[in-house]
């Protein structure tokens, strides 16, 4: 059986705004796959709070370019990539090159080991993040930059030959807290990654 591995942050986790739990797998994006593609094993390698590129003090699970080796040892044949909207937390004072480069090298080693790579773009922040429970984290800088990796993404995407979908013109992140999707927009997520994968 072929597999897909989803790696990502908090939005793959499937965290729910608001309450902090976690949607459940007919609900959350990853999890919908798993039913709309019933001939592949999904990887779920979501977590909350992970970085992409940045190193994190809570240990290699947060660091996702320290952990995705041990994902890709699973040997998938396709991995959907969804990270780094959390290396622009204020206190990593993010620098938007260092995520550019840090994001060719992961796609290269995802590549590398022969599987397909979708690049999914991280959500642009909406102003009211700064009026809620991850303000500690973002700030206006935090939503500036969000808005410029899209664009990042889809580069980098030409750079390696890779398939990239900009979620941002399908869905925007919950006004509940400006950072995380609604049940609503994971199950759009869900359906425009199974387009691409029913054509790669």
């Amino acid at each position: 059986m072929k597999k897909i591995l989803c790696f990502g942050d908090s939005n793959t986790y499937g965290y729910i705004p608001g309450s902090g739990e976690r949607y459940d797998k007919d609900t959350r994006w990853s999890g919908i796959l798993q039913t709309l593609l019933p001939d592949y094993e999904i990887i779920e390698g979501g977590c909350n709070n992970r970085n992409g590129f940045i190193d994190s003090d809570g240990g290699n699970n947060l660091t996702g370019y320290k952990i995705l080796p041990e994902y890709l040892n699973s040997n998938p044949d396709i991995v959907i990539l969804s990270i780094g909207i959390n290396d622009l937390q204020k206190f990593y004072n993010p620098d938007i090159e260092l995520i550019k480069q840090g994001l060719l090298k992961m796609s290269k080693q995802i590549i590398s080991t022969g599987a397909k790579l979708i690049i999914v773009s991280t959500p642009i922040l909406s102003e009211n993040i700064l009026n809620g429970f991850f303000s500690f984290q973002f700030n206006e800088v935090s939503i500036k930059k969000s808005k410029l990796l899209p664009q990042i993404y889809k580069t980098i995407s030409e750079e390696t030959n890779s398939v990239y979908i900009d979620i941002n013109k399908f869905v925007k992140v919950s006004e509940i807290d400006g950072l995380h999707f609604s049940k609503e927009s994971h199950k759009i997520i869900a359906n425009k990654i199974f387009e691409i994968i029913k054509n790669l």
